[in-house]
């Protein structure tokens, strides 16, 4: 699933390209997760603004409006010149005068709306409970802390919630953890200032590093311009089971929470 890394490197990729284009026009393909809100027919002849990031989702506004995008579990965006037709996977097309936005979604659980701007609704709704970008200045150990006070829930569970803190899931949750020496199982009420200061910084080192490399590129990811990534390449608990762990070479384990498999040391990682 696309994480933030990946969903930041989408947007890097067409944000300039895009800035002031004109939308000609916006083709839809099968039905993705939510209905688009409008007629296509009514967004064409406005200008583009640069895209901005909120968590997983992008905001594509446009002179009236803007388009809230996700990418769900495997889409991927991607510019080229609109010279081909759609594939049967291509459910969203950007038209514009400097060329062509797809959205590339094998499982549609991605999703485009159309929201009169980002305080309006669905667009409000869909980012209400969002919790802090991992790299804001404003964003601290002790409010972190505060977030998770008497909470029971795994701390793994609480980073992929994204009520605190957004944009590790389930890759970087782990890759965080194990950089900041935290059993994934320890409730998250637990941590003490100190750890959660080393989580934050972990999980600040761990998506820097990611977005430097391109993000990961498990299955089908790659960026706009059909780059794939390669953290995955550094990983190092990640879909490593079994495998030596890179700091202390015990065996790296697997569990599985909440139905997502979460890779471990537990030599390196206390509860």
């Amino acid at each position: 699933m696309p994480e933030l890394p990946e969903v930041e490197i989408s947007r890097r990729g067409f944000a300039d390209a895009l800035d002031g284009a004109r939308l000609l026009a916006l083709q839809l393909g099968k039905p993705l997760r939510w209905p688009l809100g409008i007629e296509p027919s009514a967004l064409a002849g406005q200008r583009l603004g640069l895209a901005q990031r909120r968590g997983k989702y992008i905001w594509l506004p446009l002179e009236r409006g803007g388009l809230l995008l996700h990418l769900g579990m495997s889409g991927a965006l991607a510019l080229d010149d609109g010279l081909t037709a759609l594939g049967p996977h291509q459910h969203l097309a950007l038209c514009t005068d400097r060329g062509r936005l797809t959205l590339t979604d094998p499982r549609r659980f991605g999703a485009a709306v159309w929201s009169e701007s980002l305080a309006s609704d669905p667009a409000r709704k869909l980012l209400a409970k969002l919790g802090a970008e991992p790299f804001d200045p404003l964003l601290t150990a002790s409010g972190l802390r505060l977030a998770w006070r008497g909470k029971r829930v795994a701390i793994k569970q609480a980073l992929l919630a994204g009520d605190a803190v957004v944009g590790a899931g389930n890759i970087y949750a782990c890759e965080a953890l194990f950089l900041a020496g935290i059993r994934p199982t320890t409730a998250a009420g637990r941590l003490s200032l100190a750890r959660c200061d080393r989580l934050l910084s972990a999980l600040r080192e761990v998506l820097g590093r990611a977005l430097t490399l391109g993000g990961s590129t498990l299955r089908d990811f790659s960026d706009a311009h059909g780059v794939a990534g390669a953290y995955q390449q550094i990983a190092q608990v990640y879909d490593r089971e079994g495998q030596p762990c890179r700091r202390c070479q015990g065996p790296v384990e697997r569990i599985v929470q909440a139905q997502r498999s979460t890779y471990f040391c537990r030599r390196c990682q206390r509860p």
